[in-house]
């Protein structure tokens, strides 16, 4: 799947909110630079944390949502 797919997918998934999506991909790169498994199949010599974060949620495997 190409970027722009998957980034719009993520979008869709997270109703649209380009800021809520940054954060989600932000947090769960951290978490995944950090040493968390990736839920997704990925390449490590390819794929960048940020676009690992960005395939999960694109693949639902990621739930966000807003937090108050």
């Amino acid at each position: 799947m190409r970027t722009e797919q998957i980034t719009a997918q993520a979008l869709k998934n997270v109703n649209f909110d380009r800021y809520l999506l940054a954060n989600a991909v932000g947090k769960r790169a951290e978490q995944l630079s950090r040493g968390a498994q990736p839920l997704v199949a990925f390449n490590p010599k390819k794929n960048k944390y940020a676009d690992i974060a960005l395939l999960e949620i694109a693949e639902g495997k990621i739930a966000v949502s807003l937090e108050s």
